[in-house]
């Protein structure tokens, strides 16, 4: 993963040591780590995490469990706060990241700049991996999407592996064991690969991810104060580091 640079960042403010449940989804999870390793430093409050996908993190709420924080994609936060699972007026909008192509490092580098240079590039290519539309996250969905808008879903379906970026995805065109891979950008940083860049913005399909109390709560007051630390602008270079890009604090 990238290295992300610890900047000065506002403090929490003195307050009871809380120990702090956050359950978040795989692209925000490492830039949140680091930012709760400042808040600890700063407030004494201690930031635990579950990382899963948003499917994972809705059955763990279904099931009972109950967080001090949520983050995950924002209609996935949008649907709990209908279903009153949140705390009312607790939800921020932290960062967001779009859709990259990655290749193996070394390979050469095909022209996304344009949806016309896209779907040539797909049509050329031997084999394709990208999240699977049905595996619980936004990504895979999009893609397929995509794909369908581009008009070659089913040319490409043949040479098409679905995998996730974190198991073992952006591994397979590492390795060379598939040509070109599609994914959030916050996911491609593995040795072995280089990134292209993002899709162009007509093909482009941002996730923002957005932060909120559970209703459940123990500690909504720590759990504000860290949240709070999630979207400020002296967090941007965290964000801009781990592949997302900060809303509150700029992009």
């Amino acid at each position: 993963m990238a290295t992300l640079v610890v900047a000065s960042l506002p403090t929490a403010g003195p307050s009871l040591a809380a120990d702090l449940r956050v359950f978040s989804s795989g692209a925000p999870a490492d830039v949140a780590k680091v930012l709760a390793e400042r808040f600890t430093r700063d407030s004494g409050d201690r930031v635990a995490f579950t990382v899963a996908n948003p499917a994972g993190i809705q059955q763990k709420l279904k099931s009972g469990e109950t967080p001090d924080i949520v983050l995950l994609p924002s209609p996935v936060v949008d649907s709990l706060d209908k279903a009153g699972a949140l705390r009312p007026g607790s939800r921020t909008d932290v960062a967001r990241v779009g859709v990259g192509v990655v290749v193996r490092a070394g390979a050469p580098l095909p022209d996304i700049s344009t949806a016309d240079a896209v779907r040539k590039m797909l049509l050329d290519a031997r084999s394709i991996v990208y999240p699977d539309p049905i595996g619980g996250g936004v990504t895979g969905p999009a893609l397929a999407r995509m794909m369908e808008r581009l008009g070659i879903a089913d040319i490409v379906r043949p040479k098409i592996t679905l995998r996730q970026a974190i198991t073992g995805g952006v591994e397979l065109v590492a390795k060379g064991e598939v040509e070109l891979g599609l994914f959030n950008i916050s996911e491609v940083p593995v040795k072995g690969v280089t990134l292209v860049g993002p899709l162009p913005a007509d093909l482009q399909s941002y996730i923002v991810f957005s932060a909120a109390i559970h209703a459940g709560s123990a500690a909504p007051g720590p759990a504000a104060a860290f949240i709070k630390l999630l979207s400020a602008p002296a967090a941007r270079e965290h964000w801009k580091a781990g592949g997302l890009e900060s809303i509150r604090g700029g992009s």
